[in-house]
């Protein structure tokens, strides 16, 4: 991939959570890294979705210097650069303030797996961060909100769990490359939706069976795979 044709993709790929609706202004953004060149484009702060076009994104290197672009890019750039280098192989990253994965995130609660629905996609529940320190916020906050994710994700397989919550404050789903980590976020709202009111019906649930939870995940994602079409 070209680094203009990755422009494209995170333009559409931004464009895409409006249109999902799981954003409203501006509030969240789509990063795509081209891994070999170490080079991430991103959506640039505060500029509206339906005016994004690829010469408005920011390209950056991983340590953060600016390769291209005039525009400030997203204060969450420096989530998106951290994790970038601490996941290996994942090409894109999103972050919304979706209804139901915040309402989730701001009970500072994970999201269990209790149905297949779930367990198709993402291999467990959804983590949930612990909440940033006085210190973490008020050194460097949004690099710090990278480090907390990694963290939670210690003992944990992140392309196996494409996401996360965190504390306080919101949803990040990550994938190959934007288009997927932005699939990952539209099924992320949605299973944040229907774990909420599985929780509120049941009044609390127990997760999936593990069998049932090994059977549906890895039919599409194991070494046996043979969900859809080769």
């Amino acid at each position: 991939m070209t680094l203009k044709e990755l422009k494209e993709l995170v333009v559409e790929a931004n464009k895409e959570l409006e249109r999902r609706n799981l954003v409203i202004y501006t509030w969240g953004n789509v990063s795509g890294l081209l891994r070999e060149e170490g080079l991430v484009a991103i959506k640039p702060s505060g500029v509206p979705y339906a005016e994004l076009t690829p010469e408005h994104l920011v390209v950056l290197d991983l340590d953060g210097r600016v390769v291209e672009g005039s525009l400030r890019p997203s204060s969450d750039t420096p989530t998106h650069l951290e994790l970038y280098r601490r996941f290996p192989e994942i090409g894109g990253i999103v972050h919304t303030h979706s209804t139901w994965a915040t309402i989730w995130a701001q009970a500072k609660r994970p999201i269990p797996c209790l149905g297949t629905t779930h367990a198709d996609y993402f291999y467990g529940e959804v983590p949930c961060t612990r909440p940033l320190t006085p210190e973490e916020v008020a050194e460097d906050y949004e690099l710090n909100t990278g480090r907390v994710i990694a963290e939670a994700f210690q003992g944990k397989d992140f392309s196996a769990v494409p996401g996360v919550l965190v504390a306080e404050h919101g949803p990040f789903t990550w994938g190959k490359d934007p288009h997927e980590a932005v699939h990952n976020s539209v099924v992320l709202e949605q299973l944040a939706l229907m774990a909420y009111h599985t929780v509120m019906l049941a009044g609390g649930a127990v997760p999936i069976s593990q069998h049932v939870a090994d059977k549906h995940y890895l039919r599409k994602h194991g070494p046996g795979a043979y969900y859809g079409q080769k």
